[in-house]
């Protein structure tokens, strides 16, 4: 299976793709792909890497993904379920100009929205319901549900799940090269990483990956793997009350608690304490 670009698997003409991902752990390598994904959390939790932006996600979350944007989840490795219901779809699914219709006016900012990806923050009973009929409705139900929620994300109030997004398709190497920096970030982040570690994985010189890197995330590898492990620490600091803060700093990948409270501040805007609050 080729990570990038990742192929949908599109049963006879549906221009709407249904799929029902439950697994121990979802699809956990960096890919991309045409159609603009919309995903309910039935069970689970675990990190979403949309872009260049590090993401936690969890049971009862729903994600826009939006159309060619590289993303890799990294289910927790205590879950024991991971459970995902998710509608695929183009712009161009339902014929060129069906979202340039006059009636479909009012879901263009969902498109707009969608560049980036997108976390909506209301409205999530109601789309959780539309999700959970999908499995038993016909595909024109489907299709109804659709445009329902749609609808309901546009008047959403909503977190985007990235900031950047590189403006050009990976190439099948590229993606190659991308997908095992961050497989090797998402597995290592708790140890010791150096430049010169995740410059060997991608099979370049140090000074040749910094460029590479920050040319696709608009960020510094380091920014990046410290991203990471302060929202891995995040969600300790909410679920691990008996661990003390050294504890989670440590086992998220620092071995500084001055470092930890600075990045951690720099990063979310309070310090690691606050929480706990």
């Amino acid at each position: 299976m080729k990570v990038l670009p990742f192929i949908i698997p599109k049963p006879d003409k549906s221009g709407l793709i249904y799929q029902v991902d439950k697994v121990v752990a979802f699809y956990d390598q960096l890919h991309q792909h045409e159609e603009i994904q919309l995903s309910y959390i039935v069970e689970g939790q675990g990190t979403l890497v949309v872009g260049d932006t590090i993401n936690n996600y969890g049971k009862d979350d729903v994600l826009v993904i939006g159309s060619n944007i590289p993303h890799v989840f990294k289910s927790d490795k205590h879950s024991q379920e991971s459970h995902m219901l998710t509608l695929f779809f183009t712009e161009q699914s339902f014929g060129n100009s069906f979202f340039n219709l006059e009636e479909m006016k009012g879901i263009k900012p969902f498109f707009e929205r969608s560049k980036y990806g997108f976390k909506p923050q209301s409205h999530i009973k109601d789309m959780k319901s539309l999700f959970l009929k999908l499995e038993s409705t016909s595909k024109l139900d489907r299709f109804i549900i659709l445009l329902q929620l749609l609808s309901y994300m546009v008047a959403s109030d909503y977190t985007s799940l990235s900031s950047f997004v590189y403006d050009k398709k990976y190439s099948l190497v590229e993606g190659d090269r991308m997908r095992n920096v961050f497989e090797f970030t998402l597995t290592n982040y708790d140890k010791d990483v150096s430049l010169d570690d995740v410059s060997k994985v991608a099979n370049m010189t140090k000074n040749a990956f910094c460029k590479y890197f920050k040319k696709r995330t608009n960020k510094t590898y380091i920014q990046f793997l410290n991203e990471f492990r302060v929202e891995k620490a995040s969600r300790l600091l909410l679920e691990k009350s008996d661990f003390s803060i050294a504890e989670i700093a440590y086992i998220s990948g620092f071995r500084n608690i001055s470092n930890f409270n600075r990045m951690f501040k720099a990063i979310k805007g309070v310090v690691p304490s606050k929480i706990r609050v």
